[in-house]
């Protein structure tokens, strides 16, 4: 049984789990979103002309996280049991901080859909605001913490 993510002609492969146990999977992910502070109290106020910035982007992440083996190759299709994306503006700094939960009972981690969904929150962010700012930046994306499997616990040491 090969656990590599090639085969013997070095040809990427999807890597086999089915000898896996499955287990409870639980990751969080975010990702920073940067614009000018009165784009985001229009965010806040609810006042931009696209509507609800933080709703429709809050719906594209989880609808991201379940489409997760459609746009990374080689990721497994996994039953998502819950799916979480939740918000924190800071007016001053002009940020919005993107956090994604996803959870499953499954033989493979969830990191990559929780990764997928906090990325497509921000682009979502992006892309409805995009027409009055067009200095907003997408920061660092990064895993906050993974848990189940035999890796067992994972939680990143500093914030991004």
């Amino acid at each position: 049984m090969n656990f590599n993510h090639f085969d013997d002609q070095g040809r990427a492969i999807m890597v086999d789990i089915s000898t896996k146990s499955a287990t409870l999977r639980t990751a969080i992910a975010t990702a920073t979103v940067f614009l000018k502070r009165e784009i985001l109290g229009k965010i806040i106020g609810g006042t931009m002309a696209k509507g609800d910035v933080l709703g429709v982007a809050r719906l594209a992440g989880i609808a991201a996280a379940k489409k997760t083996p459609d746009l990374i190759p080689l990721s497994h299709p996994l039953a998502l049991h819950a799916v979480t994306v939740d918000f924190a503006t800071d007016l001053e700094s002009g940020t919005v901080h993107v956090e994604a939960m996803v959870r499953a009972f499954e033989r493979t981690g969830v990191e990559m859909e929780a990764m997928v969904s906090a990325s497509i929150a921000a682009l979502t962010i992006y892309d409805m605001c995009k027409g009055a700012d067009k200095g907003i930046r997408i920061g660092e994306v990064a895993l906050l913490y993974k848990e189940g499997g035999k890796s067992g616990v994972y939680r990143r040491e500093e914030k991004p």
